[in-house]
């Protein structure tokens, strides 16, 4: 009994290992859009949401069609922006998969939360051509925290202090006098405003997590999870926190600005 307890605590420690950090940003993000787009609705009405949308939700549904290729899925139909449904839809991508392939199975997690990675790699791409500096410093900061072998608090503290510093690099005044960092904020806020999942993202990723807890579940039962090296494991969550960040960010901005026109609005009235 006692085995067959640290067996299944033991897969779901892997699972969350590879999961939980992906997990975790989509369920801050999915918080801060939802309360950015109540916000910005407020303030403006629904062209507020269709103006951020023109931008953000063709780069959320074309992420999760790509990966849906990637992982070989068929897809059946795709609409990259539309005015928003009874249910607030403003988009979305169908596909099929064979539910007898494993890999097939396991992109479903990966499709579910493509949004997340899709924006942010936007973000990251506009960064690079708009504000190369800030760019340069973030795969600086990136490549430093990769060479970290531990987590403890010291090194949680200097990751933390690191991306600080890069949030004051973007915002540095000289960046203000470049007519074209106002074109990366719009941009920016237009994605990570729709960068979060919808309950039917959840939904199909929550089925590539079952294959994947299944898979560590045989792994450990042959015992080869014993060549899961536990650096290795730390060098990707803190890849995902580096990756991460920016639509993190980006979306607290967003959350802040749409809070700001809010209390104008209401002040004016």
């Amino acid at each position: 009994m006692n085995f067959i307890i640290e067996l299944l605590m033991q897969t779901c420690a892997y699972t969350l290992y590879l999961t939980g950090m992906i997990a975790l940003t989509g369920l801050f993000l999915g918080i801060l859009r939802s309360n950015s787009i109540k916000n910005f609705q407020k303030s403006f009405g629904i062209k507020a949401v269709m103006l951020t949308g023109v931008i953000g939700v063709p780069i959320h549904e074309l992420s999760h069609a790509i990966l849906a290729v990637v992982f070989g899925h068929k897809v059946t139909a795709i609409k990259l922006f539309q005015k928003p449904d009874e249910n607030g839809v403003m988009g979305y991508v169908q596909h099929t998969y064979n539910p007898l392939s494993i890999y097939q199975q396991v992109g479903n997690l990966f499709i579910g939360v493509a949004p997340i990675f899709g924006g942010t790699l936007s973000i990251i791409v506009l960064m690079q051509f708009i504000i190369p500096k800030v760019y340069r410093q973030f795969i600086h900061i990136l490549m430093g925290n990769l060479s970290i072998i531990t987590l403890n608090k010291a090194t949680i503290d200097g990751i933390l202090i690191s991306y600080g510093g890069l949030v004051k690099s973007i915002f540095a005044l000289k960046n203000f006098a470049n007519p074209y960092f106002y074109i990366f904020i719009l941009i920016a806020i237009c994605i990570s405003s729709h960068i979060s999942l919808s309950l039917a993202d959840i939904k199909g990723a929550s089925r590539g997590i079952g294959v994947i807890f299944l898979i560590f579940l045989v792994l450990n039962i042959f015992s080869l999870s014993k060549y899961i090296v536990a650096i290795n494991i730390i060098k990707y969550n803190i890849l995902l926190i580096g990756f991460f960040i920016v639509a993190v960010i980006l979306s607290i901005i967003t959350f802040l600005l749409s809070l700001f026109l809010l209390l104008i609005k209401r002040a004016s009235i």
